[in-house]
């Protein structure tokens, strides 16, 4: 099974549906979406009809700490509107129908299947929105993860880059570099953890969108960076009124 792995959306559908489309061409069989469907972009309400109709698909959806920030308890928690997410939350609140709002309050935090285990941000404590931005912290949400022994693989987001690490023989995990479009052997005798890299707010000064592949019967894993229109996503950012940093980030990636 091929699975698209796509995190940290944005609310950027130009990104998104750029990845969808790149992920098809590679034959990708099954889309994960990996939670943060919404904030900072201009298209909060089109981006979760897009991932509605991927769930009834038979994908899957994941919520992310975006998804928790519009809802209406913590739009009007004044620690929340300080930080960046929050400068945005009320906007993306007022674009989503109550329905969908619903709908992204009922997603799950976790997915497991086929040697996988599917999150956010760090499979130790979903609910907490930690980064695995390290070998300490990668070490953490992987050792939550194998608790279960099928699991051989956790795939996250949050952290809007890519990395892979990987556990030999010790206990020391080992970070892997990995280039876009080149696919990593990753066999299940070991236990691998990555972050598959924001599709809607790279943060790395590329403004390529991010997005990773699973080939779960070779055993590989492929990261990607997809170019689309990302000074037409931001020109939609200021005709929403949004603030002008987010804008910003998008056309320099940083």
């Amino acid at each position: 099974m091929k699975y698209a792995l796509l995190s940290d959306i944005h609310g950027n559908l130009h990104a998104f549906e750029a990845c969808l489309a790149h992920a098809k061409a590679q034959g990708a069989e099954r889309i994960a979406v990996l939670g943060d469907l919404v904030g900072y972009g201009a298209f909060p309400a089109e981006v979760v009809t897009r991932c509605q109709d991927i769930q009834a698909q038979g994908g899957i959806v994941l919520r992310g700490n975006h998804e928790e920030l519009v809802q209406t308890h913590s739009v009007n928690d004044a620690s929340a509107s300080l930080s960046l997410g929050g400068q945005t939350a009320q906007w993306t609140h007022d674009q989503l129908s109550p329905a969908q709002r619903f709908w992204l309050e009922i997603l799950p935090l976790t997915a497991c299947e086929d040697s996988v285990l599917l999150v956010h941000a760090s499979a130790d404590a979903p609910e907490r929105w930690r980064y695995v931005e390290d070998e300490r912290t990668a070490s953490l949400s992987l050792d939550a993860a194998i608790q279960d022994p099928a699991v051989r693989y956790v795939f996250g987001g949050h952290v809007h880059h890519q990395s892979l690490f990987y556990r030999g023989t010790g206990r020391q995990l080992m970070r892997f570099e990995p280039s876009p479009g080149v696919a990593i052997p990753t066999p299940k005798h070991r236990h691998w953890i990555a972050t598959v890299g924001s599709v809607g707010q790279p943060r790395d000064g590329n403004p390529r969108a991010m997005y990773a592949l699973f080939d779960s019967s070779a055993a590989k894993l492929t990261f990607h960076r997809v170019a689309y229109d990302h000074m037409a996503a931001a020109r939609c950012v200021r005709e929403a009124g949004l603030p002008e940093f987010f804008a910003e980030r998008l056309e320099t990636g940083r």
